[in-house]
């Protein structure tokens, strides 16, 4: 079995000043694939790509060969949670009401070096899920090199109407920590106001949820009080996201001013026509429902497809029949952190193309995600790059293990 290098570099001039030629077999570069071209890496940036006899190479520079290799942009992980780990390890419950902060912040170290190695360079999580602002402190330890893992974008503990998320099923002379903080009316301004103060790069939204244990989702906040929300995030120079399963709470959601939607379940045609015109994104989280529906004794080998998942392909092919923008992200924490590729494989047996998979896990959620510098390999970009055997462009499949991961011109995994 190959050794995997990890190289846990703590930058210093050195290696700001390193380069490196990466030969490839192809390079896809967030949109098409490029054939015998290689990509310059000097400092953490992209300086030069295309075909070798039209690359000026600096003398000194250190060539890297990826035989047999698809070299492109590391994947940007759109929907995670760093303080989860797999619910038929330990019910979510028991996550929030047992585990303290600090043991699941030592654990999310894990989860998030996992991710790193199977190519997630960047990754936007979704709320702490009861663990406070832990995720703001994981992304400043990753920052400051203390410990590797991709580029963060975090919601802190995210908004949650009063009474509406759990855990519950206690008696009302109870206090138990919940999964995200509570607001209602105005003090909705307060809350986002001290979660970005807090260290919050957005807000996440419940938009939807079960009021009582067992009960259906049903619609939480007003339509004003999630215009005041995204009013002041806006105000904030920031923006907020919206978990939302309903149509009713995805109506709110979409006209309340969110950029993305999470999860979408009950999505109809005519929703994701409102999506289109104002602009808002779907994050389908099709390998989070994959994963709970097998945790509660669904064989996928050989038992009958559950209503659930027959539902959400219908869904997730509608979306893509109405051209609304797909965000890609899996819920990864729901299922084991380092197999991001679950959403992928799922996407292109839900109706996608693996090359519109691939450009939606880079390009695209780098569009969305307002990450301008990130997803594509071009001139001036950071150098986030992986590389994976094969051709993933035509084989999703060639995702599931990744031979190189370089972020920020910083080499942590060549499996050569």
């Amino acid at each position: 079995m190959k050794t995997i290098l990890y190289f846990l570099i703590i930058i210093s001039f050195t290696t700001v000043d390193a380069q490196f030629l990466l030969v490839p077999d192809q390079v896809f570069d967030g949109v098409e694939t490029h054939k015998d071209w290689v990509v310059l890496i000097e400092g953490n940036k992209i300086s030069q790509v295309g075909r070798r006899a039209a690359i000026k190479i600096p003398v000194g520079t250190e060539e890297i060969l990826l035989s047999g290799k698809t070299l492109m942009p590391g994947i940007i992980e759109g929907h995670s949670h760093i303080l989860l780990h797999p619910y038929n390890e330990t019910s979510w419950n028991d996550q929030v009401l047992k585990e303290s902060p600090v043991e699941r912040s030592i654990r999310a170290t894990n989860h998030v070096r996992n991710s790193l190695m199977a190519g997630v360079t960047t990754m936007r999580d979704l709320g702490a899920e009861g663990a406070g602002y832990s995720d703001v402190y994981i992304k400043k330890t990753i920052d400051q090199g203390i410990i590797p893992g991709p580029r963060l974008l975090v919601a802190g503990p995210a908004i949650v109407a009063t009474g509406a998320y759990g855990p519950k099923g206690f008696h009302d002379g109870v206090t138990v920590p919940l999964g995200a903080e509570e607001a209602s009316g105005n003090d909705v301004i307060a809350t986002v106001r001290r979660q970005i103060g807090n260290g919050a790069d957005f807000i996440k939204i419940y938009a939807d949820y079960r009021w009582q244990t067992g009960a259906p989702s049903q619609p939480t906040f007003s339509l004003e009080e999630i215009k005041m929300m995204v009013e002041t995030a806006k105000s904030a120079g920031t923006h907020a996201v919206a978990h939302a399963s309903t149509p009713e709470g995805m109506r709110r959601a979409i006209l309340g001013g969110v950029e993305t939607i999470e999860h979408g379940d009950a999505a109809t045609p005519e929703i994701y026509e409102l999506m289109k015109k104002h602009n808002v994104a779907l994050c389908p989280t099709l390998a989070a429902g994959d994963a709970i529906l097998q945790y509660n004794g669904w064989n996928k080998a050989s038992d009958p497809e559950p209503e659930r998942i027959t539902q959400k392909k219908k869904s997730f092919q509608q979306a893509l029949k109405s051209g609304v923008t797909i965000a890609f992200g899996g819920d990864v924490g729901v299922f084991t952190h380092g197999e991001n590729y679950r959403e992928l494989e799922l996407m292109v047996n839900y109706g996608m193309s693996p090359i519109d998979v691939l450009k939606t896990a880079t390009s695209g959620n780098a569009q969305i995600f307002h990450l301008e510098q990130l997803g594509t390999i071009k001139n001036n970009q950071l150098a986030d790059l992986i590389a994976v055997d094969g051709d993933p462009t035509q084989d999703i499949k060639a995702m599931r293990q990744v031979y190189f991961v370089m972020k920020d011109g910083v080499i942590y995994k060549n499996e050569n």
